[in-house]
């Protein structure tokens, strides 16, 4: 009997600690969903203006009309509260939720389809564990019938989605492929950067085809290509640039706008500095695609000209981004060689002009600057000649712009909401 209560009082002490373990390792893991959450951006998507985290109810414009995004929060009737782990990877890697219904593709399942299994559960443990539940139901879409019929979704999948975990390059480094797998997948980052095709899917999935990343245009803004081309895309950047960037939304010459900024916000920032210098790295290794044009020295600007479109500059725009195009080293973003002006599509640099932007607020740089909207000043007309200057200027090369563009986007996006 003496033997026995020792004993059992170190089964006890085995037990305890076995269980303390247990907490710390669950503890950890949700810490890591949390952190995959952000890489994610879910709550970009999953969170509604003035709406409560991760509840859904975001408006999204679509070909053929408006969805609105999901409750992801853990409520068991109107969330995901009552998923399996299993179902809950369903829905992320295919895009069919508990019930069977199929999610549009604005849900970027084709990219986490490629996360792995450990973070699959780590997202979970976290959604379903941490994240307040809200109960709020879903809205149907606004897309009319028979449009709105989703088994045709099985079809598109059957084409255009691939199943498979990401797979490791064995003639790549650990840092490639780190940044390789946040790329792909959980940063989803084809959603914008990638050109669509004919069903609205990426026409590719990963580097392997040149179309990869080389730019995308959604809702009246352009995103720039992420290859090596040297005037559309991250030629001229280094790593180091590309780190400093998605850590604060502002490298020397350039600033997030649109979209991006909340990408910076509400995800990059937030990522270790060992990922965001993968990502940096497998960006780039990526080559040009076709473009054929080359950067050509900076010429100045005479203070008077009788250039329309440059009177209209110096008039709105030069007190800020100078008279030559340079802007302000850290501040005000430089127009010289500004891969964001000079894409092919030039929707990016009518939409900031017609609706402003801001700047990124983060941890790194606090203070955000705005850009004013001219869109309620300026007629069709003088936006055109203002883009036009700006992308024809100071050695910049890019075609000009015309009424008809500027009109269109004014008038697509006018019922839309802000991309701010």
């Amino acid at each position: 009997m003496k033997g026995l209560i020792p004993s059992l009082l170190a089964l006890l002490v085995l037990s305890a600690s076995a269980q303390a373990a247990e907490d710390t390792q669950l503890v950890r893991q949700i810490a890591h969903g949390e952190y995959l959450a952000r890489a994610g951006d879910c709550a970009a998507c999953h969170t509604a203006p003035g709406g409560m985290a991760f509840a859904g109810g975001l408006k999204m414009t679509t070909p053929v009309g408006a969805i609105y995004s999901s409750n992801i929060t853990p409520d068991k009737t109107t969330g995901i509260g009552a998923y399996t782990q299993q179902e809950f990877a369903d829905a992320l890697r295919k895009g069919i939720t508990r019930d069977g219904t199929r999610l549009y593709p604005a849900m970027p399942y084709p990219s986490f389809a490629k996360i792995n299994d450990e973070d699959i559960r780590d997202l979970y443990l976290y959604f379903t564990q941490r994240v307040t539940p809200v109960a709020q139901q879903n809205r149907a879409s606004d897309i009319p019938w028979p449009l709105n019929m989703r088994w045709p979704l099985a079809m598109w999948d059957g084409i255009f989605r691939e199943d498979g975990v990401y797979q490791p390059d064995a003639n790549q480094s650990a840092q490639w492929n780190r940044g390789a797998y946040l790329v792909q997948g959980l940063g989803h980052c084809g959603s914008c950067h990638t050109p669509r095709g004919i069903g609205f899917q990426e026409k590719a999935l990963n580097q392997t085809d040149d179309a990869y990343l080389s730019g995308g245009t959604l809702e009246g803004w352009h995103a720039a290509s992420l290859r090596g081309d040297a005037i559309s895309g991250l030629g001229s950047w280094n790593a180091a640039d590309l780190t400093r960037f998605l850590k604060t939304g502002h490298s020397d010459r350039f600033a997030a706008f649109g979209s991006m900024v909340n990408v910076v916000q509400d995800s990059t920032q937030h990522l270790s500095n060992e990922d965001l210098q993968a990502i940096a790295a497998y960006l780039k290794s990526l080559p040009a695609g076709d473009e054929q044009k080359t950067p050509t020295a900076n010429q100045p600007l005479a203070l008077y000209t009788t250039d329309p479109g440059g009177q209209a500059y110096l008039d709105n725009c030069a007190a800020c981004h100078r008279s030559d195009g340079q802007g302000y080293r850290n501040t005000f973003p430089q127009l010289v060689h500004n891969p964001a002006l000079l894409a092919e599509d030039p929707s990016s640099v009518i939409s900031i002009i017609l609706h402003g932007s801001r700047t990124p607020m983060t941890i790194d740089a606090p203070t955000g600057l705005t850009m004013p909207d001219f869109g309620w000043r300026l007629s069709d007309q003088q936006v055109a000649q203002i883009a036009t200057f700006v992308r024809t200027s100071w050695g910049n090369n890019a075609a000009p712009v015309t009424a008809d563009q500027v009109k269109e986007i004014r008038e697509n996006s006018a019922a839309k909401p802000s991309q701010q």
